[in-house]
C-alpha cells in the first residue's frame, strides 16, 4: 500500500503513517458517525395538567432526549426532531412520576389514527404520574382508550413508542413466537422470494422498520449473524431474537451490538458482547471477501452495496476503473473480475485495506490498493495527462452528514468530493457517486452532483439512479427509509 497524506491546501500528496480519515471511509471500528441535533422551532406556551406532581421547570426541557442513531435504518432516527414538531410541557423531557412494571400501555393525545410510520414521538404520547419500564412492551391506545397496537416504549428517546403491530391484543402474549414469526417473514423475502443464498451469504436478514422491525438489524455473513440494536426494547429480547433466529439458521452463531451513538440515543449503557467469531470469509457474485463480523464499519460489510458493484462492474470491461473511499474493496474487486484493465482503491483505513488485499490475493485478482485521503489524492490526480486519467470512478464516502446542523458543512464536502472526481474522469467516462447520509433528500443528491459538474466545467448526462439492495426494503409510509442514494452518469 502507497500511504498518503492529507493537504488540504492543495498539492501532491505526501508520505502518511496512519493520520485520522477526515472524508473518506472512517478508521476501523469508528462506523459512519453522528451528531446530535435538536428542534430550532419555537416552543409552544405550555398548558397546564393537573397530573402533573410538580410545576413544569424549563430546565428540564430535552433531557435525556437525543436523535442520535447510525447509518441505514439507523439514519431513521435523524427526521426525529423534524417529524416531532415543537417540544410541549409535560412531553419530551419530562418524565413524571416514576416507572413501574404495572403500568403496561401508553395513551395518545389524539384519537386520530396514528400515521408516522413505526414511530409515535414524545409530542403524540399524554404523560402520567407513573409509566411504563424503559424498553417494556406496551399497549398503544387513543385519547378515547381504543387500542391500536403494541409497541416499545422507552421515555429516554424522542422516539416514544415503535410499533411492533397494529393487529389483535393478543398479538404480543407470546414475544418469543412473535419475533420468530416477524424474522421468519423477512427471512423468508430474502431465501424464497429474492433467491439470494444463490449468490450470497451475505445479505441484510432483518432491516428494521422496512421489516416491522424498528431498531433491529440482522445481517448475515457467512455462519455469523450479526444482530444491531437500535431500540433499548429490542436489546432486551436479544435473548428472544438469538432464540428465533436459531430456528431459521441452526448452524449459524449469533453476536450482538449496540452502536455507540444508538446507545446515547436510547439512554442505556449496554453490555459488550464479548463473543468474536474472527474473520469470516464470505461469497458474493462470484468473489471471496475477507470480513470481520462487527469489526470496521456497520456490521462488518455493506451488503446494501451488493447490486450496485456488479451494475458499475458491466461497464468497466477494458477500462481504467478508480474506486474511491473502497474500504474493503468490493467495487475494486468486481471491476476487476468483470475484465478492468487497471483497478485502484483508495482508502485512508489501514485495516479494511488489508483485508482488501487478502481478498484480492484470494481471488488472483490484481487490484492496487492505495492508502490515501480522496481529497489530496485527487488533486494529485487532475494533474495527470488526459489518457492517463481513470475512466470510470466510483465516489462512495462514509456519511459526510451526521445532523442537520452539519447539513451546510457535510454538502460542501460531498459537493467538493464530486468536483474533484468530475474534473479527474476521462471524456466519455463514467461517474458512480453515492451518499449514505439519510438527511440528504434523493434530489437534493443529483442537484448536488449537476452542480459539482457545472463547477468542473463538465457536461453530464444522469443514466440511473440507484439506491440499497432488495434486502434492505423500504416502507412506502416511511420515506426516510431511503438512506443510500447513487447515481451513474455519463461525463464529457
Amino acid at each position: 500500500m502507497s500511504p498518503w497524506n492529507q493537504d488540504d491546501r492543495g498539492g501532491p500528496p505526501r508520505p502518511n503513517s496512519g493520520r485520522r480519515q477526515q472524508y473518506g471511509r472512517g478508521r476501523e471500528g469508528s462506523g459512519r458517525g453522528r451528531g446530535q441535533y435538536g428542534d430550532s422551532r419555537p416552543q409552544r406556551d405550555a398548558r397546564p395538567d393537573p397530573n402533573w406532581p410538580a410545576p413544569f421547570d424549563p430546565t428540564r426541557e430535552g433531557e435525556g432526549r437525543s436523535s442520535e442513531s447510525s447509518d441505514d435504518p439507523e439514519d431513521r432516527a435523524e427526521g426525529a426532531d423534524a417529524e416531532s414538531g415543537s417540544l410541549e410541557h409535560g412531553h419530551v423531557g419530562a418524565r413524571p412520576g416514576q416507572p413501574s412494571a404495572d403500568v403496561r400501555s401508553v395513551q395518545l393525545d389524539s384519537d386520530e389514527e396514528v400515521s408516522s410510520g413505526p414511530w409515535i414521538f414524545a409530542r403524540q404520547v399524554r404523560d402520567y404520574l407513573a409509566r411504563p419500564l424503559d424498553g417494556a412492551i406496551v399497549e398503544v391506545l387513543d385519547r378515547s382508550g381504543r387500542f391500536l397496537g403494541h409497541g416499545l416504549y422507552n421515555s429516554a428517546s424522542d422516539i416514544r413508542v415503535r410499533m411492533l403491530s397494529r393487529g389483535r391484543r393478543t398479538d404480543l402474549d407470546k414475544p418469543r413466537q412473535f419475533l420468530l414469526k416477524r424474522l421468519k417473514s423477512a427471512d423468508d423475502l430474502r431465501r424464497k422470494y429474492l433467491r439470494l443464498p444463490e449468490v450470497t451469504d451475505a445479505y441484510r436478514v432483518a432491516h428494521a422498520e422496512g421489516d416491522d422491525l424498528p431498531g433491529l438489524i440482522v445481517d448475515r455473513l457467512a455462519n455469523v449473524l450479526v444482530c444491531e440494536y437500535h431500540s433499548l426494547g429490542f436489546f432486551q429480547l436479544r435473548e428472544d431474537i438469538e432464540w428465533a433466529l436459531t430456528q431459521l439458521y441452526p448452524d449459524a452463531s449469533a453476536i450482538h451490538r449496540v452502536p455507540n451513538n444508538a446507545a446515547r440515543a436510547e439512554g442505556f449503557s449496554p453490555e459488550e458482547d464479548q463473543r468474536d467469531p474472527g474473520e469470516q470469509t464470505i461469497r458474493e457474485h462470484g468473489i471471496e471477501y475477507t470480513v470481520r463480523p462487527m469489526g470496521g464499519h456497520k456490521t462488518g460489510f455493506f451488503c446494501d452495496q451488493r447490486d450496485n458493484r456488479v451494475l458499475v462492474a458491466q461497464h468497466t470491461a477494458g477500462r481504467d476503473v478508480l474506486d474511491l473511499c473502497c474500504n474493503q474493496g468490493g467495487f475494486s474487486l468486481q471491476a476487476r473480475k468483470h475484465g478492468a484493465r487497471r483497478v485502484r482503491g483508495v482508502d485512508l483505513d489501514e485495516v479494511v485495506l488489508e483485508r482488501a488485499e487478502n481478498s484480492a490475493r484470494k481471488n488472483r485478482l490484481d487490484v492496487e490498493f492505495i492508502h490515501a485521503d480522496a481529497f489530496p489524492f485527487l488533486r494529485h490526480e487532475r494533474g495527470r495527462p488526459e489518457n492517463e486519467r481513470p475512466q470510470i470512478v466510483v465516489v462512495d464516502p462514509h456519511k459526510l452528514i451526521g445532523s442537520r446542523a452539519g447539513m451546510e458543512d457535510g454538502l460542501k464536502k460531498y459537493h467538493d468530493l464530486n468536483a474533484l472526481a468530475f474534473e479527474c474522469v476521462r471524456s466519455g467516462g463514467l461517474i458512480a457517486s453515492f451518499s449514505c447520509s439519510g438527511l440528504l433528500t434523493e434530489s437534493a443528491f443529483i442537484g448536488m452532483l449537476f452542480q459539482s459538474a457545472r463547477r468542473s466545467e463538465r457536461s453530464v448526462r444522469l443514466i440511473q439512479q440507484l439506491g440499497a439492495a432488495p434486502d434492505h426494503p423500504q416502507r412506502p409510509d416511511f420515506a426516510r427509509s431511503r438512506y443510500l442514494k447513487g447515481a451513474l452518469l455519463y461525463v464529457e
